[in-house]
């Protein structure tokens, strides 16, 4: 397999969600181009964010209602003034949370679809970009629409729950709500279709810019989303759609009783006789999205862990072998000259490595498991042998680098303080960066928190908690002169 190298470089992890605004949350507004211009202030090539998809229960990126579609929170609203659909006091006449620090997704979930409303109602649905749109995307932004039609017309209940012949999908009841709900589907198809046109602006703004866009994309699908209604018969579901068994972790780095996160499984013998075509057309939407994709939760496609539905311990459930090889070469296959990034982290399996390394992908390394006082630890820098490699200093998934070791012993952080030449915590998160930096790992991640040496109030998600994660935003005013100077300066000296 030919090996896909990445370009020696750094890189910051910040989600659109996290971006400055006026309106409750980051959008692809003036605020996400001025981040750009940040990145090559920083002498950065790489912006990786979270999956950009709807959202639903519990408002993750990770648990998103259709895994093409965009979230239309994203949706920049002084664009839909500058283009005529709508009007300043129009917008500011709704709240959009009381904190510039973080989101209010309970606000946005009540105001940003009437706001939207009101530029749809302005917008000419003739014009022929838009059609255009339409068609290219048919294949599944008309089951989308419907699916976002049906759910605010059955009163926000998850397709399970909707009445029988539109639950399973009878054409006759399909056909006669595309005719009912025909202004609703209208109203969603504009929102995606304002959605890829400015994500499209952004993005050839980063590429003029030097800077590289990495798209993370979550391995499974949330149970109430438009993917799993229209292709029920590629999951573990009986015959009126409910559950059997649901994805799961045991325990590992982030949780010690293990998680159930609650998404349907794969049949994955329903998949290999299809050709695994769903995947394919999910990695070649991406592949046009971003120049990088970062395959989420990697080694569900060696071995996944599963419970069955209704069970409370995640330590009652079982592995499973996954599709393995067949499922990677049809990923290569769909993604063409993109690069893939796939997520080994948590659970220790062999053959994912093994398997990473056939495809010629580049290993992944996670700084904040390396300082377990053994000298051996994989994700120490002296043990990588390759240096297609990423070195993330901690994901979205773990506490900062400052909240991380703000508890620990002095007896602990012994063998850091030697190995990284320090004296105290305080020295910890800038020593972290330098030895990433300094690595032979090709790419090197950091999260904005970090690179900011926030503490745990600004943590993205803590796995196993709901209401409390995915709401952290970004200001310029974290970032003073001195910071950037620091960050420009690692970036030359470790030719990043």
């Amino acid at each position: 397999m030919k090996v896909k190298t990445l370009t020696r470089g750094a890189g910051i992890l910040l989600p659109i969600s996290s971006l400055p605004s006026a309106y409750g949350i980051g959008t692809f507004g003036d605020a996400a181009f001025k981040f750009v211009d940040l990145l090559v202030d920083l002498k950065q090539k790489y912006w990786q964010i979270l999956p950009m998809g709807p959202l639903t229960v519990g408002d993750s990126p990770f648990q998103s209602i259709s895994l093409f579609a965009g979230n239309p929170y994203y949706i920049d609203l002084d664009d839909l003034v500058e283009d005529g659909l709508l009007k300043t006091g129009e917008i500011r006449a709704y709240r959009w949370g009381d904190s510039e620090g973080y989101v209010d997704y309970s606000v946005l979930y009540q105001n940003r679809y009437t706001v939207l409303q009101l530029a749809f109602e302005r917008f000419d649905c003739g014009d022929a970009r838009y059609i255009a749109f339409c068609e290219k995307n048919k294949a599944w932004l008309e089951d989308y629409s419907l699916y976002m039609a049906l759910k605010y017309h059955f009163e926000d209940k998850a397709w399970y729950e909707w009445e029988s012949a539109v639950r399973d999908r009878q054409q006759e009841a399909l056909d006669r709500y595309r005719e009912e709900l025909a202004d609703q589907i209208s109203f969603w198809n504009f929102c995606q279709y304002e959605f890829y046109g400015q994500w499209d602006a952004l993005k050839r703004y980063a590429h003029r810019r030097g800077i590289q866009m990495i798209g993370d994309v979550p391995f499974y699908v949330a149970y109430d989303s438009v993917d799993v209604w229209t292709h029920r018969k590629l999951f573990c579901l009986d015959g009126k759609g409910k559950l059997l068994r649901v994805a799961a972790c045991p325990p590992d780095e982030f949780s010690t009783e293990g998680q159930i996160w609650g998404n349907p499984v794969y049949d994955w013998d329903a998949m290999e006789a299809d050709g695994y075509s769903w995947w394919k057309s999910r990695i070649r939407q991406q592949a046009e999205l971003f120049d990088i994709i970062k395959i989420d939760h990697f080694l569900a496609v060696v071995k996944y862990f599963s419970i069955e539905a209704g069970k409370t311990d995640a330590r009652e459930g079982r592995w499973s072998k996954g599709p393995g090889r067949k499922l990677a070469e049809a990923i290569e296959k769909a993604s063409g000259d993109k690069k893939v990034i796939a997520e080994n982290m948590g659970t220790v399996l062999p053959g994912v490595n093994k398997l990473i390394k056939k495809m010629g992908w580049p290993d992944m390394k996670v700084l904040l498991f390396a300082f377990t006082g053994k000298a051996d630890n994989e994700y120490l820098p002296h043990n990588y042998t390759d240096t297609n490699t990423v070195l993330y200093a901690g994901t979205h998934d773990n506490d900062t680098i400052v909240g991380y070791y703000r508890n620990r012993t002095e007896y602990e952080l012994a063998y850091m303080y030697s190995y990284l030449n320090i004296d105290s915590k305080e020295e910890i998160s800038d020593a972290l960066v330098r030895a990433a930096y300094a690595s032979i790992a090709d790419v090197v991640i950091l999260q904005m928190q970090d690179v900011l040496q926030l503490g745990s109030e600004a943590r993205m998600n803590q796995p196993s908690t709901i209401g409390v994660n995915w709401k952290w935003r970004f200001s310029d005013k974290l970032l003073p002169e001195e910071r950037r100077n620091w960050i420009r300066t690692q970036t030359a000296l470790y030719r990043r």
